[in-house]
């Protein structure tokens, strides 16, 4: 039989759950945080007073995350409250992007279907973060500033103010898009990886996979790295008081 290159742009369903549809990137997502809650008891358990060299490390890289977040919404008390879920954004996609370079992952089939696949190829992944982050940033900002204020930002007077109602309709498409750019950002980049080790991997088995798979290492991570910045950045222009307010 001849074979080629295959790839698909959804994800494979294995089965069914109470007529839920399981899919291969489903449960890779649940192989994810598995991972994630078992790492979070593992590094709880070893804590001590004293640390050692993997403690301070730890406890280095999450500072200097926490005083990141904390200069850039300026306040202590915010970072506190979005730091784990900007870590968790991060996490999840990180190691979701991780999963699929391990060897001998994509050889596990089920019903001719590889039994894991990374969670963001499927763009049902990508746009429930988007969804999440995009609820997470319009609560905050009206919990921030209220609601009056926050939807002054979007809502203005067309007869009383011409120009602030064109801006303000511009900024409010702007912010419903943002969980297209996103959901398809995430998405297209981790496919496209994807597609490109695929293709090298049958025309060049033994050259080009290896340092393919570095860079998209790299990517994998950066991915994950923007998606949790781009969160942290909205977070910020939500609490901002309006322009008005401002100049006020």
């Amino acid at each position: 039989m001849e074979q080629g290159i295959h790839v698909a742009i959804a994800a494979e369903k294995l089965g069914e759950f109470m007529g839920i549809p399981i899919t291969n990137t489903l449960i890779t997502s649940w192989v994810v945080i598995g991972i994630l809650v078992a790492v979070a008891f593992i590094v709880r358990g070893r804590l001590a007073m004293i640390p050692d060299k993997f403690q301070t490390f730890m406890e280095t890289m999450v500072s200097f995350v926490y005083d990141y977040v904390a200069e850039t919404l300026e306040s202590k008390e915010m970072a506190r409250k979005f730091l784990p879920l900007l870590l968790t954004i991060f996490l999840f996609i990180f190691v979701g992007n991780m999963l699929h370079f391990l060897p001998g992952i994509g050889s596990i089939t089920y019903h001719d279907h590889p039994l894991l696949r990374a969670p963001n190829t499927d763009l049902t992944v990508p746009l429930v973060l988007a969804l999440v982050s995009f609820f997470v940033i319009e609560i905050t900002g009206i919990l921030a500033i209220g609601f009056w204020k926050y939807s002054s930002k979007f809502i203005q007077n067309p007869i009383k103010n011409p120009i602030g109602f064109a801006v303000g309709l511009i900024e409010l498409i702007g912010e419903l898009v943002r969980v297209i750019s996103l959901s398809f950002r995430l998405f297209g980049n981790i496919l496209a990886g994807e597609i490109i080790i695929a293709v090298a991997i049958f025309f060049a088995p033994y050259l080009l996979p290896v340092p393919l798979m570095m860079f998209e290492i790299f990517i994998g991570f950066l991915q994950a790295a923007i998606f949790a910045l781009l969160t942290l950045f909205f977070i910020k222009l939500a609490i901002a008081e309006p322009h008005g307010e401002e100049a006020h």
